[in-house]
């Protein structure tokens, strides 16, 4: 009997992957699928909830998948698919919505700040993006869910529908747990440490993507904002060098610890330019494996049609036990 846990992961393809990603998702990622079921989704449907260039949207989903197989994701460990190539996510959203509160939706946060960012597109889809959200992870019955801080709130409403429908019918649902990582879940804009770093930062020359070429990460670094003082310590009054020391801790595969050790009476310049060399040391062979891929685009297509295929006889379990229980006739 399979006893490994389902775990469930989707990153929206409405920006490039940056470092932030890699150090706070996509390396997790890599590791969980050694010891878990892992189901891990290009979320292209969650894309147009803002706006979004079609062309655009379509490069980066083949750019996430190409990307997703660099790092070390393998298709034969994991299920990789895009989202909208499995229309059950769709279909069961429709059915949670209507057994999701619209007190539950309203209170969303990340709902808010972005209607407030864009009151010129407050569209249902934002609004409805938590129940979506609860559908990708309710349709696979994933255990584990790894989520940052930002994503807790929706997890959470995940969680209330799954037990509201289990309760009201019978258990249908597995309510999921969510993972947290507690080193480098939020990496920060290079040029300001009180800033997220993220795919649409609009200060986007503190942001490392990961398709940087190697003289623009150097330049990145080298102009990375650092603290008052001149010792390379992680404390919480200097979160300039703090971050630095984040990144180069997971990019090195030291502890932040040994590398405070390291750099003990370096200046901040020699600090900065190690730290950058340490992080096009990591990313080079992702790069060149993904130049492979992303010139080979049928490779990438088998991939997400075979990964769909598998997504989708999971889904289907899942959303015909849903559809008999509220009530559907089912077709013969």
């Amino acid at each position: 009997m399979n006893e490994n846990k389902t775990v469930y992961s989707a990153l929206k393809p409405t920006g490039d992957l940056q470092l932030g990603n890699y150090i706070g998702a996509l390396n997790n990622m890599v590791k969980l699928q050694e010891e878990n079921d892992c189901i891990y989704t290009v979320a292209d449907m969650h894309s147009i909830t803002v706006d979004c260039v079609p062309q655009d949207l379509r490069r980066r989903t083949y750019d996430f998948m190409a990307l997703f197989l660099a790092i070390g994701l393998d298709p034969d460990k994991s299920i990789l698919f895009v989202q909208s190539h499995v229309p059950q996510h769709a279909e069961l959203a429709w059915v949670l919505n209507c057994y999701t509160q619209f007190g539950e939706a309203r209170r969303m946060t990340q709902f808010k700040d972005k209607s407030a960012k864009n009151p010129e597109n407050v569209n249902v889809g934002l609004f409805a993006y938590p129940t979506l959200m609860a559908a990708d992870i309710l349709l696979y019955q994933a255990d584990r869910v790894p989520i940052g801080k930002d994503q807790k709130q929706h997890l959470e409403l995940a969680r209330t529908i799954a037990e509201r429908f289990n309760n009201r019918y019978s258990p249908t649902f597995v309510v999921p747990e969510g993972i947290f990582n507690t080193h480098g879940a939020k990496i920060q804009n290079l040029l300001d440490p009180s800033s997220k770093m993220g795919k649409t930062d609009d200060n986007q020359q503190g942001v490392v993507f990961l398709l940087d070429d190697e003289d623009t990460i150097m330049r990145k670094f080298k102009r990375a904002v650092t603290d008052c003082g001149s010792e390379i310590v992680a404390r919480a009054d200097k979160p300039g060098i703090s971050n630095l020391l984040t990144i180069y801790s997971v990019m090195s595969g030291h502890t932040v610890k040994e590398a405070e050790k390291h750099f003990q009476g370096a200046s901040y310049a020699s600090f900065k330019e190690e730290v950058g060399q340490a992080v096009v040391a990591k990313l080079a062979p992702i790069q060149a494996v993904y130049k492979q891929l992303i010139a080979d685009k049928s490779t990438l297509e088998k991939v997400m049609k075979e990964g769909a295929q598998k997504a989708s006889y999971l889904a289907n379990k899942t959303l015909s036990k849903v559809y008999r229980k509220v009530g559907f006739v089912q077709p013969k």
